[in-house]
Formats: structure tokens, sequence, C-alpha cells
């Protein structure tokens, strides 16, 4: 594709590399937008970490993610991440932020329009700086997960890297838990899905909360019916799905997205979901996995995997979860974007 005239910066959090090795939602996706846009000729800048990896150009003022290296303080991570960000704003026409609430702040001090991809609300004290700010661009990642008010310009679901997860045509004996050991994150429940129905559970993700970890998980792993592997990257994940029956997405919260809900099921791997928030928005349900909505009905759920075609698991996210469906997508909002600033001059 022709090279694009339009210079974008990609703002990514530097709690992780980006891409992350293991964990790091919001790197993961502001690294596949722009590897994506690269690939499609865009001219575009990654703002990130120092040993972060990508075909764009590098900016970093951040050795190491603060999550990486703990001697790194967070704040002063972020704000002279932040602000080296905003001090070179003059040289783009676009800055895209996958930053949350505190890359706002700065927006009304530069020229160059800032979209903010909105990858959830982490608590209701935020919201008064989305709302001082609600007249900027914003993207939601979820129909489901959008505040009233925000000037969204579209809907605009993650995107994976579908070569990352290829199809594993047949299904193993485990049950699969991925992501944050966190009560958010429903581990307990899916304990007591794997305990009711017998079948062994194989938990992988970050420990957040260490107390819940100590009090409600680790109480329940022998390594044999009950297992924890700790963190995981792609191929540690591919080899889980290889031995997979279902995934276990028991969340007590509404999802603002679940990525690992596409990985899944890229691989082939039916995913069993809590029905709140976009899972209902990721997961086809009877086709590519099972919306429920407790213990008992995932239980019932499993009896039905059967009935599952793998292939249509991974061709669904082929269609609506690759990175270039994504990136066609955000290739629309910056045309928005770039009309409006025309139509304001």
């Amino acid at each position: 594709m022709d090279a694009r005239k339009e210079r974008v910066a990609v703002l990514s959090p530097v709690a992780w590399r980006t891409p992350p090795q293991q964990y790091g939602a919001w790197e993961t996706v502001a690294s596949n937008i722009t590897e994506g846009l690269v690939a499609r000729g865009w001219d575009v800048t990654l703002f990130a970490t120092a040993n972060s990896v990508t075909a764009a150009h590098l900016h970093a003022v951040v050795d190491k993610g603060y999550e990486e290296d703990r001697s790194v303080d967070p704040k002063v991570a972020e704000y002279l991440h932040l602000s080296e960000v905003f001090e070179h704003a003059a040289e783009f026409d676009l800055i895209h932020s996958h930053y949350d609430f505190m890359a706002l702040a700065f927006s009304r001090l530069v020229r160059t329009p800032v979209l903010t991809t909105v990858h959830g609300f982490s608590s209701p004290q935020i919201m008064p700086v989305y709302e001082k700010y609600r007249d900027g661009y914003f993207v939601s990642v979820s129909d489901s997960d959008r505040s009233a008010g925000l000037n969204y310009l579209a809907t605009v679901y993650n995107g994976i890297d579908t070569s990352l997860y290829p199809l594993q045509p047949t299904a193993g004996d485990n049950l699969v838990f991925l992501g944050r050991i966190h009560p958010d994150k429903g581990v307990h429940l899916a304990i007591e899905v794997a305990r009711l129905s017998g079948r062994p559970l194989v938990i992988a993700g970050i420990i957040q909360d260490t107390s819940y970890f100590e009090t409600q998980v680790k109480p329940h792993i022998d390594g044999c019916r009950i297992s924890y592997v700790g963190p995981v990257g792609v191929a540690e994940k591919n080899a889980l799905f290889a031995r997979a029956s279902a995934l276990l997405h028991m969340n007590t919260i509404p999802e603002r997205f679940g990525l690992v809900l596409a990985e899944a099921n890229c691989a082939g791997v039916p995913a069993i979901a809590m029905d709140l928030g976009s899972c209902r928005e990721v997961i086809e349900h009877g086709r590519t996995g099972f919306l429920v909505n407790d213990v008992k009905e995932a239980v019932r759920a499993l009896e039905h995997l059967s009935e599952m075609d793998r292939r249509s698991c991974h061709q669904r996210v082929q269609q609506y979860f690759s990175v270039e469906t994504m990136v066609e997508a955000y290739e629309r909002v910056y045309a928005t974007i770039f009309d409006l600033e025309a139509k304001r001059r």
C-alpha cells in the first residue's frame, strides 16, 4: 500500500513492554495497532518502553516497565513518558492514546488531536477526568463498556494476531483459566466448576491479589485436579490450548472486552463465560461457546462442548477480531478525525 502522509503517535502504557512478554492487555492492543498500521503504510511512532519491539519508530524515555522493574517509580515513569509524547505533539497529525484518563490532562495543551481508546473505566473516581474532557475523541472497545456523554466516534473491537494462535483441531481434557488472579476474574468460580464437573483445571496468570490467591485459590491447588502454572506467554498459551476442552471465564464484573476469549477461540477452544459486559459481543452463544449466569449453568454447558465446531470458533475470530479488521476500523476513525479537524481550521 502507498505510504500515508499522516504521522501517527501511538501512546502505549509503560507498565510492561510493548508487546508484553506475558501479561499486558493494553500493551498488546497498542502493539497490534502499531504493527498493523505500519503494515498498511502509515508513518507511526510508538511511545513505549525502551525494550519494546516494533517495526515503527520507537520513542522511549523509560527503559523498562515499572511492573517488570520494581526499582522504577510508577508515577515518575508515567509522567516522564506522558510529557515526552505531548512535548513532541507538533511532529504528529494524531496522537492515539491507550493511556486511560491521565493523557487527557495534556490533550488541550496541544493542537494535535488526541484519540483515546477507552480500555475500561477502572473506578468511578476517575470519571471526573473523562467528564471534563468529554468532547475529545473516544473509541470504545465494546458496545457494553461505554459512559454516557463521551464523544464516541465508534466501537472498535480489539484485534489479535491470529497467526499466533493456530487452530488446534482436536479437544483435550483440561479446563483452562487464563487471566489475572483477582476476584474480578472469578478464579474461585472456575475452581468450583472444575470441582463439580470432575474435570481438571489449569490456572495461568499473574497474581494480582495475593490475599485472594492465598485464601481462595492456593488451598485448592493439588497439581493434579487443580494446577497453577503462573504467568504465560504465547507459546505456553498454545500449549494450554492444545490440551483444553474449554476456557473458563467466570468474570464477576462486566467484562470490558476479554482478549483471552478471542485468543482461545482463535485456537479453536470454546469459551464458557459469565454473561456480563462484552462477553456476549465476543462469544456467540452456542457457536463459539456458552454464556452462563452461574456455576451450575457453566457445569451444564460443559456437557454440550461436543456440539462446538472448533473451526467456527477460529473463523469468527478471523472475521471480527483480527488485527486487520481492527486497523481498518481505526483507519475509518482517523479519517473522521482528520475531516473534522480540517473543517475547524
